[in-house]
């Protein structure tokens, strides 16, 4: 069984047990998050909302609140003399699916 949930701004296909990292959200460690769910299969059938399945959810633990790997982005001007380094690193949660209800 598998599931299509979307938080963040992107799409994720998750089934239970799954440990994904999503755009951060407003929770504290240990927390539990609900989802609403776009599309669902069971194995033989596949269901797909407009634009949500009522009454179905996703549920999952919140195990980590991080931030990603440093990434480093250089600005420069040519016949300037100016350059920039900037350092960015995005946040992130770590969760665990535990139950697809639908």
């Amino acid at each position: 069984m598998f599931a299509v949930i979307e938080t963040g701004g992107k799409q994720y296909k998750v089934s239970e047990g799954e440990i994904i990292f999503i755009e951060k959200l407003d929770v504290n460690e240990g927390d539990t998050v609900t989802f609403d769910v776009k599309a669902i299969s069971d194995g033989e059938k596949f269901e797909v909302g407009t634009p949500v399945i009522a009454g179905a959810k996703v549920t999952a633990n919140v195990l980590k609140n991080g931030k990603a790997k440093k990434i480093y982005v250089m600005k420069y001007k040519s016949k300037k003399n100016e350059k920039k380094k900037i350092g960015h690193r995005q946040p992130f949660i770590k969760v665990q699916i535990t139950k697809i209800e639908g």
